[in-house]
């Protein structure tokens, strides 16, 4: 049989690469006689960088940037070459993601986005002609600005001075300068995989949906979305753009909707583009069977998350699909998924996850008959 091995992150215990790594190992026991290829998968969020750079040959780099509340961060990015030019995969939980900032510390009405800006400025030194910014997790709300601050546009106050970080600065915002952008940014192609579709302001905006998750009260709720809405109004008073609605303007703490307004940004499903980036409908041409898998599949993983993307794009090329979880809270009729905590019990699954996915995937090899 030739087989892919396509699984996403088991959050907590193994990356995806780890992941692949483990299936692939097992079903080798079973099967020696199989062909077999690892892909690990990601939807955007955290983990997009490993399996990026992991499933396109490219290499990992390190810069110290901004954190969310100012103190530096040593974050990753990625480079990819291909065909004599490279892609940036930059993620942007590494410089302010949610993860950085201690739970008594967060603060999204302080909390900037500039040191996802520097991480870019980083990868544009490498010269990629395209960048694929994973967005989610954020510990921000500032609708971008500091990461446009941080690749060269001015946001200005009334008197003409920068205004500060922070979601809640942009009320004091009075008008946006990009002629200072970066001319690296400018002349590279954006790409933003984000796996929700909130627009910027509302009562289904950044604010109102996320905010709590980050540290806002009820009352900075309100603050936020009032000083989106306002920043919004600047952008399409100065540069003509309107994200106001634009579905998944609001990812992030509206970072979805900065990287359209100062980079030219088109925004996709996170899965999408991983599937995109690692050529995934070319890869399944001919196979016999593709397997995926992460941690937890539950209702959410039947709204697009990666194993369902992987799933439903290998049925419509008509060729078999599994499914190998830490846990599964549902089980489709029509789908063959097998659990590590089922099998072998929650502890072993959290504990031993490596050992345990490889068994899992050894007894699924043992029992299929080959086509």
């Amino acid at each position: 049989m030739r087989v892919l091995v396509a699984p996403d992150k088991f959050k907590g215990t193994l990356s995806a690469e780890e992941a692949a790594r483990a299936i692939a190992a097992g079903w080798m026991r079973a099967r020696p006689g199989d062909e077999i290829e690892q892909v690990p998968m990601a939807d955007g969020g955290e983990g997009t960088l490993e399996a990026l750079v992991a499933a396109l040959g490219g290499e990992r780099k390190t810069a110290r940037v901004s954190g969310p509340l100012g103190d530096p961060v040593d974050a990753e990015y990625g480079i990819v070459p291909s065909d004599g030019v490279s892609t940036a995969v930059v993620e942007m939980t590494r410089a302010s993601g949610l993860a950085l900032v201690p739970e008594r510390r967060r603060n999204p009405l302080r909390a900037s986005t500039r040191g996802t800006g520097e991480l870019i400025l980083a990868a544009a030194e490498h010269g990629p002609s395209s960048f694929i910014v994973c967005i989610g997790g954020s510990a921000t709300n500032d609708g971008g600005a500091g990461m446009a601050q941080a690749i060269g546009a001015r946001l200005l106050d009334a008197e003409g001075a920068e205004i500060g970080p922070g979601g809640e600065e942009l009320l004091r915002l009075a008008h946006i300068d990009v002629s200072s952008v970066d001319p690296r940014i400018r002349g590279a192609s954006f790409l933003v995989a984000c796996d929700v579709d909130n627009p910027l302001v509302g009562p289904n905006g950044a604010s109102a949906v996320y905010g709590p998750q980050k540290g806002a009260s009820p009352n900075d709720v309100v603050l936020l979305d009032r000083a989106l809405g306002h920043y919004a109004a600047v952008l399409h008073q100065d540069i003509g753009i309107d994200i106001r609605e634009t579905p998944g303007a609001g990812a992030a703490g509206g970072l979805g909707g900065g990287l359209i307004a100062f980079a030219g940004a088109r925004l996709r499903p996170g899965i999408e583009v991983v599937m995109e980036a690692v050529g995934f409908q070319e890869r399944i041409a001919g196979l016999d069977l593709v397997i995926t898998g992460e941690g937890s599949f539950d209702a959410q993983s039947l709204r697009g998350k990666t194993a369902m993307g992987v799933v439903e794009a290998t049925r419509r090329a008509g060729i078999a699909v599994a499914v190998l979880a830490g846990r599964a809270e549902v089980q489709p009729d029509d789908l063959e998924l097998l659990s590590m905590a089922e099998r072998f019990g929650l502890d072993r699954a959290m504990e031993d996850a490596r050992a345990a996915l490889e068994e899992l995937a050894a007894e699924a090899g043992a029992s299929r008959e080959a086509p």
